[in-house]
Order: C-alpha cells, then structure tokens, then sequence
C-alpha cells in the first residue's frame, strides 16, 4: 500500500515569478488536489514550465506563496520531475534506475526486485543492460519515467514528456501516464496538444502570458470555454 498522501493538494496563493525584469507568473491562484491528471496548456511562452519548476520547489516565487500539503517549506522528496529532454547517466538503463532508487533511500538488498519491477511498468525489462545514451528517444523518456516511479512520488511533474516523439513513442509514455494516475499518484503535465488533453486530462490549467485564464474540467475546458483566448486556442488559432 502506498504511503499517505502528503505532498497534496500544492497550493498557489498570489504566486509571481520574475526574472531579468520579465514577469513569468503573475499572480497565480490555483491548488492542485489528488485525483486524474491535471494538463497544464497555453502557447510557448505562457510559462507552463516556470509553473511546474514552482511546482517542484526548483524554483522560489518572487511573490506570493506555495505550499506542499498545507506546509510551506515540505522537502520534495515525494515529488519527481521529468524534463522534455531528460540527462541519460553514463549508466545502463538498470543502472540509471538504481541510481535513482539509491537517491531516494531505497535499502540495497531491495532495489534488484524494484529495478526488474520498474523497467517491467516501462516496458524496458529486455534492454536493462543496454547503456542509456544508446536508447531510442522514446525508450530514454520511458526510462526518464521509471526514474521518477522509483521515488515513490505523491506528485508527478513533466515538461511535455511527448514533445519530440512519435505516434507510437507517445502512445507508450500515455499508456505509462495512465498507469501512474491510476495507482494514485497526482500528475501535472505540461501538453501543447489538445489530442493529449482530451485522452489524458481530468483538469486543465490555461496560461497566457504567465496569468492563468482557465482552471476547470477537461470537458468544459474543450466543449465549452469561458475566456476568448481559450476558446481561439481550442479552435487552433494562434494565441499570443
């Protein structure tokens, strides 16, 4: 059984980021609670990875502030973050989950079962012993993915994990993100594809220009939109 949650709900309360005197987030008043997987969309630039580093605690608000299960300074050590292109370790795939397994603690007599068990959920088994930098880019996001899995997390975080793959690459790391809601862990996605909002989302999150817009329901984001910009980028229009 897992462990109580205890990273959620991730609370934002008037939350700006600033950097360079650019404002990223503006204001930001949103919390994020158990439950399907909430998608984080918007145009490039709208700040959907300045948001999820928040998220993650890699970075601090210039304002405002954000909370871990109603504590302000909770270490992140049940929340795991894959990037749009994560670092391969000189390592073979086996071994990168080790790694990761070692970071967060995990005694050595137990990680040979929770490696074979975690590249088994990536479906990853037969390449255990392959280096990672020689993985395909779809096999090296899945291992990405199994590296995360190993910190046992409350919260998932990625940063447009299918940005670069193709159709069938997308569909094993989806097939992947679905497991993980389902076993009960919350994942925040950032996604520019509305395709992937309706098969994946149970809530959206829509930022423009580092202020967020829209934060309802996948349904009503998609069916019924209740901001113009939301509405022209369900359309497909340009949105800057």
């Amino acid at each position: 059984m897992r462990a109580p949650v205890n990273d959620l709900p991730v609370l934002f309360e008037r939350v700006s980021l600033r950097a360079g005197g650019m404002t990223i987030l503006d204001r930001i008043d949103a919390i994020i609670e158990p439950g399907a997987p909430t998608l984080v969309v918007g145009p490039n630039g709208a700040g959907k990875s300045s948001f999820l580093r928040l998220c993650m605690g890699l970075s601090a608000p210039s304002e405002g502030r954000i909370t871990w299960g109603g504590r302000p300074d909770a270490k992140p050590t049940r929340r795991a973050f894959v990037f749009q292109r994560p670092v391969m370790l000189r390592r073979t795939a086996a071994g990168n989950v080790a790694y990761s397994l070692k970071q967060a603690g995990v005694p050595r007599e137990q990680r040979a079962e929770r490696i074979a068990r975690l590249l088994a959920q990536v479906g990853l088994s037969e390449l255990a012993a392959r280096p990672a930098r020689r993985l395909s880019g779809g096999e090296q996001q899945r291992l990405a993915l199994a590296r995360a899995l190993a910190r046992d997390p409350d919260l998932l975080l990625l940063d447009e994990p299918t940005a670069s793959l193709d159709p069938a690459a997308t569909r094993s790391v989806e097939e992947i993100v679905r497991a993980a809601a389902s076993s009960g862990i919350k994942v925040v996605m950032a996604s520019h594809d509305l395709g992937q909002v309706r098969r994946l989302a149970g809530t959206v999150m829509f930022l423009v220009r580092g202020t967020l817009r829209e934060h309802e329901a996948a349904d009503a984001f998609l069916n019924t939109p209740s901001t113009p910009e939301a509405a022209a980028f369900v359309r497909g229009d340009l949105v800057v």
